[in-house]
């Protein structure tokens, strides 16, 4: 716990919430000068205890649950970042997941223009692997010139014919990203849709229920065939918009020809100062 960080984010997002917005009156008296809900009302918006929310603010409340964190955050309006960094100060870990069910499907209008300054493949998904945005570099990729809406069903039942050896060095490795997601998104239509097609397809039905452990592609280099480059090998760079859990940034380098490398080349690291 960092009961410096929590009770000044605490506080300072409490003041942001006027009680009238809860048909609450102003809390008057001596010394009462903050401009937003008093610490009691929160207690009573949430159904809690008294001094529940006292002892939250104050730091005083050790490992506090995460359902009474996610109430205090909804209530507040607090976007994803800062529901991280409510649960990072109060119980020392991230959330288990993101604040709201709709998370991960919008990003900031910044990212266009970043994709767009890429000279190489680049795009952004949302939570349900549907594109957000991509450069032209990405369009070119694809046999009809265009990406497709969603880059999980192109991997997994599309997109065969270009990615090569997708029974093996494809499928095995996209497959477990697939259930990762709906294991953290269990009704995300997008997502169950796919599940479902993949599964009445007797080729991808097989490998899906094989299973497999590998969920993130950072840093893989897997063949392909690019509709105009012809064939080669594309390493993927991922990442993640800090307002979308879910969402993922990819940079995809590809090199034509043969195999650029055998194996993983090792972690970059900043230098250790001595």
């Amino acid at each position: 716990m960092n009961r410096h960080a929590l009770t000044r984010l605490l506080k300072e997002r409490r003041a942001q919430i006027p009680p009238e917005a809860h048909g609450l009156p102003r809390p008057t008296g001596r010394g009462r000068r903050a401009p937003g809900l008093a610490q009691h009302q929160i207690d009573e918006l949430l159904g809690l205890p008294g001094r529940t929310y006292h002892r939250l603010e104050s730091g005083n409340y050790p490992n506090p649950p995460t359902d009474l964190l996610q109430a205090v955050a909804r209530l507040y309006g607090m976007n994803e970042q800062e529901w991280i960094s409510l649960c990072r100060y109060a119980r020392g870990e991230d959330p288990p997941g993101p604040l709201y069910d709709n998370s991960g499907h919008a990003v900031p209008a910044a990212w266009a223009d970043a994709v767009n300054t890429i000279n190489g493949m680049a795009y952004v998904t949302d939570a349900s692997w549907d594109l957000i945005t991509c450069n032209q570099h990405f369009h070119q990729l694809f046999d009809n010139g265009r990406a497709p809406e969603n880059t999980m069903r192109w991997m997994l039942l599309d997109g065969r014919d270009q990615l090569t050896d997708w029974e093996t060095a494809w499928a095995p490795l996209v497959m477990p990203q697939l259930k990762a997601a709906l294991a953290q998104r269990p009704d995300d239509k997008v997502l169950c849709r796919i599940r479902d097609d993949v599964l009445a397809d007797p080729i991808s039905r097989p490998l899906y229920d094989a299973g497999g452990t590998t969920i993130h592609p950072d840093g893989d280099e897997r063949p392909i065939r690019h509709a105009t480059l012809g064939p080669g090998w594309v390493t993927m760079c991922v990442a993640q918009p800090l307002t979308a859990p879910g969402s993922r940034f990819m940079i995809l380098i590809f090199r034509p020809g043969p195999r650029h490398q055998a194996a993983r080349p090792p972690m970059l690291q900043a230098r250790k100062r001595s």
